[in-house]
């Protein structure tokens, strides 16, 4: 009997330990996500400053092997076709609200936006949804994968 009795302690001190170091695990990561969550959301506030140079600078936001995947368009991959696809683009400021961030924050982060797109005056042009995958680089985070797409019913 006394032999039960320690084994069931064991386990119990067992099972507290784990729970107890899954929800330091948890904290942790909540932290790191708040901490990748302001690199990207200052990443996000000079998007459009970027894009809007036309001059390659936007390409700082990504990774080299990035690729962009616009609603009904083939993916755009590598900082070339990226620099091509934004050139001569219009004149625009665009606004993210992040609703969500998921990942481990070490290697690689999945980000879900909103997006307001409105003209230099200030009138609205589109509005949307974007889903970003950020990786961690050695320059920084990174967009990797960037699919966006608007809410205005697609024209035929």
């Amino acid at each position: 009997m006394l032999e039960i009795k320690n084994t069931m302690n064991k386990i119990t001190f067992s099972l507290l330990l784990l729970a107890s170091s899954t929800f330091t695990l948890a904290q942790s990561n909540s932290n790191d996500l708040e901490k990748v969550r302001k690199v990207i959301e200052a990443s996000n506030a000079i998007y459009a400053e970027l894009a809007n140079k036309n001059d390659g600078s936007i390409l700082t936001r990504y990774t080299s092997d990035a690729c962009l995947l616009p609603p009904n368009a083939n993916p755009v991959c590598g900082h070339t076709n990226i620099a091509a696809f934004f050139s001569n683009g219009p004149k625009v400021r665009v606004t993210f609200t992040i609703q969500a961030l998921y990942g481990d924050a070490r290697e690689y982060v999945t980000e879900l936006s909103n997006y307001e797109m409105t003209d230099l005056n200030g009138v609205k042009m589109d509005e949307g949804k974007v889903i970003v995958v950020w990786k961690n680089t050695k320059d920084g985070w990174k967009m990797h994968r960037d699919m966006f797409s608007s809410n205005k019913p697609a024209k035929n």
